[in-house]
């Protein structure tokens, strides 16, 4: 018999680019129950088809009262309230009902006789209330594609009204031991013979990996019945693992069979153990040589065949465990408690940053939206931004890496962004956006930022906040932005001037948000007194949360963009078209994520998404402003 000889002495990640670049590996799907989702792979994006929760509900044990009816209560000017009349009492996550607004918490009220209880403090609106839409808004992302389902993803799943997903069909891996030593019983162990212990390993692995094992019967050395097997194996999996038989030796044919039914793409790796590992394809499938020394076997698995299942299933090689980071804004702790802070992770000018996401009890999405959880230690009362703390990954550290961070405005297509790009996103507001750049701690600040004397948006923004230095400006699109109303806009809301009508409720976005520079912009315009304006002081942080507050009725209207109002099937006055784009520092434009982002804003695929959603604009999208 002839000997082989290698082909190859290649480096082993160089190997893995080589033969990952020549595959083509094509995606397909299963639709399943959410609830035996656990650990599989979404195939598409998936969004909320109802809110969370879906009713407005008490945050607190406490009553439940009508804010404005409590405004005199003073500690020197108590206010007596008189049950079934002025309160009722509510526990914890009862619903609130009409006509009430408000919760005051139980150790706050004053016991009178039965039937009647004091409060010393006014309340205000919405005050201790979870909001209809306070974790998940109908219509918003719950998951991007390719994110492997965690027990925590499931919660979100089901309360955001999913029943059933696609998920990336599980790649079937056939693993053919071969070798007329091998034997699979202990009892027929003799000299000579060997027990196959790897191919069970490599059951295991595939499994474990979220791959579908198929392990056939020890094959012997003997080339026709190799060649069958193999030719069997291919036709009923996706990939095909043959153990031993890829060395040199005169009965090691595994390199033969491949060479004759398809291609070798590598023989022999700089790496040892595992040198004389095969890489090839037959009939487009993956086919992978391995060698049979137990350690040689295990380490290919690890190297070759792990990442080769992640991609079959759209996941990057995972890469988990405890790192630091910097703290991108201050969080208040307990001294009494180790404080556990859902963050954000990205690496900004070569730092990771974490940026703490919301903190409510209540709001699984920040733990689906999390990267990682930072950890702060009992005994400390509150940590300063620019601080190191430790965090635990919930997300390769790969992927963290290859993130782009976004923190500023909100918009939907934040979310269609995400979905096409490794993207963490924070909404703070177009100002909040600008500081963050300024702090480094992201690559890229979404703001849509009216100029009060000129009617401009963004650049005199840029100019104030940077003034010298040399900053850049990607135009992302024009949005609607106007009032949302319910159906048939029942109130009549036509102008700004509505807003102060006695039985008009307004809901406002939070201090530095663009949509609320809007707001003030025409109020002074209209000469028109915010304090007028009933609930200019309830703030919200996104264009669906005001929806939502419109839907559910604890608002009469808000201003948002028209994306908001047709998600939630409301009505719009129009108001304005804005200038909602990305600021970053110039640097950047070289980066590889920031040519990725411009690539997608400019993309057909991304703007008929946003023409769907309605309400969006493309003059000069993608195109780069320098501002100096």
């Amino acid at each position: 018999m002839d000997r082989n000889t290698y082909i190859d002495n290649i480096d082993v990640e160089e190997a893995k680019a080589k033969y990952f670049d020549i595959l083509n590996i094509d995606l397909t799907y299963d639709e399943v129950d959410v609830v035996d989702a656990l650990g599989r792979v979404t195939f598409e994006a998936i969004y909320a088809k109802i809110s969370s929760p879906t009713y407005n509900a008490s945050a607190m044990d406490g009553i439940a009262v009508v804010s404005k009816n409590t405004d005199e209560a003073t500690e020197t000017n108590p206010l007596t309230l008189e049950i079934n009349k002025d309160f009722v009492y509510l526990n914890t996550g009862n619903q609130i009902a009409d006509p009430f607004d408000s919760v005051i918490m139980i150790e706050d009220i004053i016991q009178l006789e039965e039937g009647k209880i004091q409060i010393l403090k006014s309340a205000y609106p919405w005050q201790h209330i979870r909001q209809i839409g306070e974790d998940i808004v109908a219509t918003e992302m719950i998951l991007p594609s390719k994110h492997k389902i965690r027990p925590i993803d499931l919660g979100s799943l089901i309360s955001g009204g999913i029943e059933k997903i696609k998920v990336i069909k599980k790649p079937i891996v056939g693993i053919l031991p071969t070798g007329s030593e091998i034997v699979q019983n202990v009892a027929d162990i003799e000299d000579g013979k060997i027990i196959d212990s790897n191919s069970k390993v490599f059951e295991g692995m595939v499994k474990e990996l979220g791959g579908v094992a198929n392990r056939y019967a020890p094959q012997i050395d003997d080339f026709d019945l190799l060649k069958k097997d193999v030719l069997k194996a291919i036709e009923e999996n996706d990939i095909l693992l043959i153990g031993a038989g890829s060395s040199a030796g005169t009965r090691d044919y595994s390199v033969k069979l491949i060479e004759e039914l398809g291609q070798v793409i590598i023989h022999g790796l700089a790496m040892k153990p595992g040198k004389p590992t095969i890489l090839g394809i037959i009939k487009g499938k993956p086919v992978i040589g391995i060698p049979g020394y137990p350690v040689s076997a295990f380490l290919v698995m690890d190297v070759f065949v792990k990442p080769l299942i992640q991609k079959y299933i759209g996941l990057d090689e995972v890469e988990t465990g405890y790192i630091k980071a910097q703290l991108s804004r201050r969080v208040v702790s307990s001294l009494k408690h180790k404080e556990l802070v859902r963050v954000n992770l990205g690496l900004v000018n070569e730092k990771l940053i974490a940026t703490p996401l919301s903190s409510g009890a209540g709001v699984s999405m920040s733990l689906v939206k999390a990267d990682g959880i930072a950890i702060i230690p009992r005994n400390v009362e509150g940590v300063e931004a620019g601080e190191i703390l430790d965090v635990e990954l919930f997300k390769p550290l790969s992927t963290v890496r290859k993130s782009l961070v976004s923190i500023g405005s909100h918009d939907l297509i934040m979310d269609v962004i995400g979905d096409m790009h490794s993207l963490t996103s924070s909404h703070v507001g177009s100002l909040g956006g600008i500081m963050a750049i300024k702090r480094g701690e992201c690559h890229i600040a979404p703001i849509h930022l009216l100029d009060m004397e000129t009617g401009e948006y963004n650049i005199s923004y840029v100019k104030k906040y940077f003034p010298n230095e040399k900053m850049a400006l990607i135009k992302g699109v024009q949005r609607q932005q106007g009032f949302i109303v319910q159906k048939g806009n029942p109130m009549n809301i036509k102008g700004f001037k509505d807003l102060v009508e006695n039985e008009v409720v307004y809901v406002n976005r939070q201090k530095g948000a663009g949509t609320r520079v809007l707001l003030d912009y025409h109020l002074g315009l209209n000469n028109i007194d915010s304090s007028k304006i009933r609930g200019y002081e309830r703030e919200l942080n996104t264009h669906m949360s005001v929806a939502a507050a419109v839907k559910t009725g604890s608002a009469t209207t808000g201003l948002g963009v028209y994306s908001a109002a047709k998600a939630m099937d409301l009505d719009f006055v129009e108001v304005a078209f804005e200038d909602y784009d990305f600021l970053i520092k110039c640097d950047l434009l070289e980066d590889e994520r920031i040519k990725k982002f411009i690539q997608i804003i400019k993309s057909a695929e991304f703007k008929d998404i946003l023409r769907s959603l309605g309400g969006y604009g493309f003059r000069n999208t993608g195109e780069i402003i320098i501002i100096e």
